[in-house]
């Protein structure tokens, strides 16, 4: 039998891995999913780190082949030991997750790093936060400023976010609100929910920048209307009172909602006043003493106040009606956050080797 060269090896392992790619349409998604995996499995098994990494994602995801983390882990790590950058970065996740493997902490800082070394960013970003947390090595608010400049400066919007942060607490670097505005404008830009909200706070108290009320509810609108729970709350407050905005308290009503049914206490107690008062809605006691019974579960003070008062003009039906509604939303907010939590993992999952 001839023997293959590396020069040949590594040409046959760039065909095999490419033969996978023809059994996907133009959208990327899989035509002949087992064809795909034959092909990749085969470069993968000659060594071909691209070929490891994507036959890593076909287990992770369960594409071809039965979903299998700790699969997609041994091949993760044989792509990652020989420099491949997604690799090392999803064994980071990997391992800071416990998906496949022990949740390890430290390991997944020692993943990170090596992709972060290599200019990867979103590695980068992680790597920043694993600083600032102390999660697997040292705390440390210098390093993890740097990371984030790092790739804050290669457009990573969570790293820009940030890096805002740092600069408006003064961790890690120099406080400096103008600074901070900057970073929280360009993650703000790239759509980031948190940095919009953070950027319109700014706005408000003018921090760094000039106090604009409307410019302040046009981020906040943009942070909400995503789901943030702070942004959702603020509105709610410039519709009730009518600053930056016509008071509306039915629209003040619909904002403090959606923060309220995010577990959010000032929200839940305002809606709860809302009620009580028929400001915005129709009267109802029930209800009223349902949200500020929530609010309570976060000791929020003014809440623990309202419930003395409101207790007091309810019959023993009517607050076991509030109570029964309370622990129905409850549920509804542990399984939305619970939901929200499942989608926040972020893996390199390009689908096919090039």
């Amino acid at each position: 039998m001839k023997p293959i060269y590396y020069s040949e090896k590594k040409k046959n392992t760039e065909e095999q891995c490419n033969l996978g790619i023809m059994y996907y349409d133009e959208e990327g998604m899989l035509e002949d999913q087992k064809e795909t995996l034959k092909y990749c499995r085969k470069a993968a098994k000659q060594g071909d780190a691209e070929a490891q990494f994507n036959l890593g994602n076909m287990y992770f995801k369960g594409e071809g082949v039965p979903e299998n983390k700790k699969e997609a882990t041994k091949w993760y790590q044989k792509a990652a030991k020989q420099g491949h950058t997604k690799a090392q970065y999803n064994l980071g996740i990997v391992y800071e997750n416990g998906f496949g493997v022990l949740e390890n902490k430290k390991e997944a800082a020692k993943w990170f790093r090596k992709a972060a070394e290599q200019g990867y960013a979103n590695a980068q970003s992680n790597l920043g936060w694993m600083y600032e947390k102390g999660e697997g090595i040292l705390k440390d608010k210098k390093e993890a400023a740097k990371w984030y400049r790092k790739a804050a400066e290669q457009g990573d919007a969570l790293a820009q976010s940030n890096l805002g942060n740092m600069y408006y607490n003064g961790e890690g670097v120099l406080e400096d609100k103008k600074e901070a505005a900057k970073w929280y404008r360009k993650a703000a830009e790239q759509e980031d929910a948190t940095a919009q909200s953070y950027l319109g706070t700014m706005y408000y108290k003018s921090e760094g920048v000039l106090e604009d009320k409307k410019e302040a509810i046009k981020w906040w609108k943009k942070a909400a209307e995503q789901g943030d729970e702070d942004a959702q709350y603020n509105l709610g407050i410039m519709y009730c009172i009518g600053e930056g905005e016509q008071k509306d308290l039915k629209t003040a009503k619909i904002w403090f909602q959606k923060a309220a049914e995010q577990g959010y206490a000032k929200a839940q107690y305002n809606l709860g006043v809302m009620y009580y008062t028929a400001e915005g809605v129709i009267e109802n006691k029930e209800e009223a003493y349902a949200w500020i019974l929530l609010s309570t579960m976060s000791e929020y003070q003014e809440g623990i106040e309202a419930k003395k008062e409101l207790k007091k003009e309810l019959t023993s039906a009517q607050q076991a009606i509030a109570l029964k509604r309370s622990k129905e939303i409850q549920k509804q907010i542990e399984d939305r956050i619970d939901n929200r939590n499942k989608n926040k993992l972020v893996l390199e999952v390009d689908p096919f080797c090039i």
